[in-house]
């Protein structure tokens, strides 16, 4: 089963499959206290339709949630992803 791990270093999340390969990843930018941003979503193309870039999404969001910070999502993926799952879009920044 893939996982996602962050990346701290890297300032990303990445997705590993279970062979400890990287798939893809979604790197971010902390902003101030309370901020982040999201801004490049990526799944190698030979994983695409897995859901894979869904999961990367979903363990990003809780992360950030259970960080106590906002999201500000400037990857058009992320962006559509919160807005068809409305159990994240709480989690963003105050425009």
């Amino acid at each position: 089963m893939p996982s996602v791990r962050k990346n701290e270093a890297a300032s990303r999340y990445d997705l590993l499959l279970d062979d400890g390969r990287v798939a893809g990843f979604a790197d971010y930018v902390v902003r101030g206290d309370t901020e982040v941003a999201l801004t490049h979503t990526k799944v190698q193309p030979q994983y695409e339709g897995r859901g894979l870039a869904s999961l990367l999404a979903k363990t990003a969001l809780a992360d950030i949630q259970a960080s106590g910070h906002c999201v500000v999502p400037e990857c058009p993926f992320m962006q559509a992803y919160i807005a068809r799952k409305p159990e994240w879009q709480p989690l963003l920044c105050p425009v």
